[in-house]
């Protein structure tokens, strides 16, 4: 697993692009974009650019993962 540079939520940027989000996730650049492509993800497109607004990234992952509980 890929180490991730960030620490906190209050380290992100407004908007992540996918070399972003696949360092907050420790996952591949490619499993980003394949993410970023799926239905229920929140993709901002700007033209032919895609970023996710931080906040709707982070509640993405609260509900992806129950808020953290088990």
């Amino acid at each position: 697993m890929k180490i991730s540079e960030y620490k906190s939520y209050g380290d992100l940027p407004l908007f992540l692009n996918a070399t972003m989000i696949a360092q907050v996730l420790g996952i591949s650049a490619a499993s980003s974009y394949e993410l970023m492509h799926e239905k229920d993800f929140p993709v901002l497109k700007i033209g032919n650019r895609m970023v996710v607004p931080k906040e709707k990234f982070i509640t993405w992952v609260a509900q992806n993962t129950n808020g953290g509980s088990a």
